[in-house]
């Protein structure tokens, strides 16, 4: 064996002393390690860009994405080496939960990847979100401050209309005394005497109560007006204040990534599509690994077992044994 395939025999979990004996077996166990070792590689590569929205720089995203690749290769090549073959189904059951765990592996190293591969889309679905942020932010600062405005507004048409009535009483008494003065209305005379006096004495009355309010009225829908004013600059510089935080954080690119996918059919195919990948990528070692044959490889390793169980069955039986010669001896 050349040392390329040497790696992939140790990535495999296979013994090389073993292996050595069994030259016909080195294909199976170069394939099951090469998939072992890519499946680390993508998982330090996905880990490493997840990271990169983390920290500043590419450094620690490196260091933290190539403990991540060892750990998950550790982990599948542990996986792969705990699996025996046997001529029962028994190792088909014991690859269940292990199965399990590198589907659970396998969502996780594909996300990260999801979001390059579809980054445009995601930059696009981003902006819009943030758009749609800014949007909800804004109507909350506007709704904060319609309460206090609609009041001001109520008090200013209130006055007016305060003002407007006044006018039409003041309207009302000086339509009755032109009625008295040209014998249209009253008394019927048409020359003015004592009772048209009277009317247009209360006309001018309530022309001077007209004037009174217009000013105490006028002073305070402009004390109102200048309330608003104030009001609507607060708000102004709330709106102005407004900010989104930053979008290219992961849980928000996450986010964008399923909003695509439920608008667009296409998307939401293609994500599955390689999530479907990375999962037959993760389990790829333990279906080999399961399809593969039983060959002299494993007869080896049964032999192999078997013999060092006999060793540890014979040595505590012989510790036993000695112990138990002690205790009669003394």
């Amino acid at each position: 064996m050349n040392k390329i395939e040497r790696f992939f025999c140790y990535c495999s979990g296979a013994s090389q002393s073993i292996l050595n004996k069994c030259p016909t077996e080195v294909s199976k166990f170069v394939g099951i390690g090469a998939a072992v070792f890519f499946t680390g590689l993508l998982a330090t590569m996905s880990s490493a860009y997840a990271l990169y929205f983390v920290f500043e720089g590419i450094f620690w995203p490196i260091v933290f994405g190539l403990i991540w690749g060892l750990m998950i290769f550790n982990l599948d090549r542990f996986i792969v080496l705990s699996m025996r073959k046997s001529y029962s189904n028994k190792e088909y059951w014991q690859a269940i939960p292990r199965v399990i765990l590198a589907i659970l592996i396998a969502l996780v190293i594909s996300k990260p990847l999801e979001l390059k591969i579809f980054e445009k889309e995601i930059a696009t679905e981003l902006n819009l979100i943030q758009q749609e942020l800014l949007s909800t932010n804004e109507k909350a600062v506007r709704s904060r401050f319609s309460s206090k405005t609609d009041s001001l507004h109520s008090k200013v048409e209130s006055l007016k209309k305060e003002i407007t009535d006044k006018e039409k009483v003041r309207d009302q008494l000086l339509e009755l005394a032109r009625q008295e003065a040209d014998g249209t209305g009253g008394s019927g005379k048409v020359n003015p005497g004592p009772i048209y006096q009277i009317k247009k004495k209360n006309a001018d009355q309530a022309q001077i109560e007209l004037e009174e309010l217009k000013e105490e009225n006028g002073q305070l829908i402009a004390a109102i007006r200048k309330e608003l004013e104030v009001v609507d600059q607060i708000k102004s510089g709330e709106l102005e204040q407004i900010e989104v935080a930053d979008m290219n954080g992961i849980s928000f690119q996450l986010t964008a990534l399923g909003r695509l996918g439920e608008k667009y059919d296409t998307i939401y195919y293609a994500n599955a599509f390689i999530i479907l990948l990375f999962i037959m990528l993760e389990i790829a070692p333990i279906l080999g690994k399961l399809l593969a044959p039983r060959g002299p490889y494993d007869d080896l390793l049964e032999v192999h077992e078997k013999r060092f169980e006999s060793y540890r069955k014979e040595k505590v039986y012989k510790e036993d044994k000695r112990v138990e010669d002690y205790i009669l001896a003394n």
